[in-house]
């Protein structure tokens, strides 16, 4: 794998993360374009790096799973800040949950399995756009 390689994968996990991103700020969520493109390349890059690290050690071992945990456990802290709580009222779950998903979305890519990465992607955009319009339908018959 090329350096270039690498480089189409973060730009692919950046458009990736861009597309949930750019859902999220039209709406004028807590963390939006720039925040998922970010989440969404580091994420990538920390699966690069540390399945780069794996190759070629032959008499070593390391547990690819721990750089998995390692981003994981950052985003949930990154997640966390996005959700608030004022008047009895939790606001920013989706967010936070969105950024999870682009995390996950990231590490598939590093990982180079596109495929599961767009499905995610395309996943996601649904459950974030389409629902959100079910929700609204669904409030205004309530109302």
């Amino acid at each position: 794998m090329t350096e270039f390689d690498l480089l189409l994968r973060l730009f692919l996990a950046l458009v990736f993360g861009g597309i949930i991103g750019w859902e999220r700020e039209k709406g004028h969520k807590p963390a939006g374009l720039r925040t998922h493109m970010l989440v969404g390349m580091g994420s990538c890059l920390f699966t690069m790096v540390s399945f780069l690290a794996l190759t070629g050690l032959q008499n070593f071992y390391l547990d690819p799973t721990r750089i998995a945990a390692g981003i994981v456990t950052g985003i949930g802290f990154l997640g966390a800040g996005a959700i608030l709580q004022s008047k009895g009222e939790v606001h920013g779950l989706t967010t936070a949950a969105s950024i999870w998903m682009v995390a996950a979305i990231g590490m598939a890519v590093g990982y180079g399995l596109f495929i599961l990465a767009a499905g995610a992607a395309i996943l996601s955009l649904l459950v974030l756009y389409l629902l959100e319009k079910l929700e609204e339908k669904s409030s205004n018959v309530k109302s």
